[in-house]
């Protein structure tokens, strides 16, 4: 019998705005912020007090990220958090906040984490940022989900982890705590592929198709939009390869 988890409460009926942090703001980090505003969006005309966003990338926008990523030619030297989150705040009236510096573990916490990064090592100080003892921090910096998405050139996967979230009772089996991407892949590191930055556009599409950043992103982020929708999931990420046209979930 497959397991299921239900969504923690404090995403369903929070005492403050649900904070999330999203780091990195690339390929599948802009993608991400724009699906966010649209959760966001939707939450609140349900009723709901929404998200706060804070997004950490000390990456400056580059000819080679225009037409991939979510910027123009006006964007060119300027950080990558502070043009998407100034431009969502402007479209959306949110009041989102840049951070144009790495994300490191002595930041504070939030309710759920959103990962777009490239190497482990950035996945590694995500893992004890995520790993902030609950009791020691108030309800809004709480770590309860880490989502993470890493891709190659034309396949990827996002995984969802969480923290332990009290599960209630149910005909179904359920699970209090989801794997997150470094207790499932736990030999990441060993097979990392560290690729130097592209010059330009059509070097970037030699390493990365055009459409696997939005498609990943479109699907993982549904996994996240289901926790607040329907309360519940039956899996925890996912393969996607565009290639071979297919799509593997992972099971809780």
């Amino acid at each position: 019998m497959s397991k299921i988890h239900f969504t923690s409460d404090y995403l369903i009926n929070p005492t403050h705005q649900i904070t999330v942090f999203v780091i990195g703001a690339g390929g599948n980090g802009s993608q991400v912020l724009n699906d966010l505003a649209k959760i966001n969006r939707c939450l609140n005309e349900l009723g709901h007090v929404g998200l706060t966003v804070s997004v950490f990338d000390d990456d400056i926008v580059e000819n080679s990220n225009i037409g991939r990523q979510q910027y123009s030619e006006s964007d060119i030297g300027r950080f990558k958090a502070e043009v998407l989150v100034s431009r969502l705040n402007r479209f959306y009236g949110t009041d989102w906040e840049a951070i144009p510096e790495k994300y490191h573990r002595n930041h504070k916490s939030a309710n759920i984490i959103i990962s777009c990064v490239d190497n482990v090592a950035s996945r590694i100080e995500v893992k004890y940022g995520f790993s902030t003892p609950l009791k020691m921090v108030r309800e809004y910096e709480k770590p309860l989900y880490w989502l993470d998405f890493g891709n190659g050139k034309d396949f990827g996967q996002f995984v969802l982890g969480s923290n332990l979230i009290t599960q209630p009772k149910s005909e179904f089996k359920t699970s209090k705590k989801l794997k997150n991407v470094l207790n499932m892949f736990p030999n990441m590191e060993k097979n990392e592929d560290i690729n130097s930055p592209s010059c330009s556009t059509r070097e970037a599409l030699q390493k990365q198709d055009l459409f696997i950043n939005p498609i990943l992103v479109n699907i993982g982020m549904n996994l996240l939009w289901k926790l607040f929708s329907e309360y519940r999931i039956d899996y925890h990420g996912g393969f996607v390869n565009l290639k071979t046209m297919s799509m593997k979930p992972i099971k809780i």
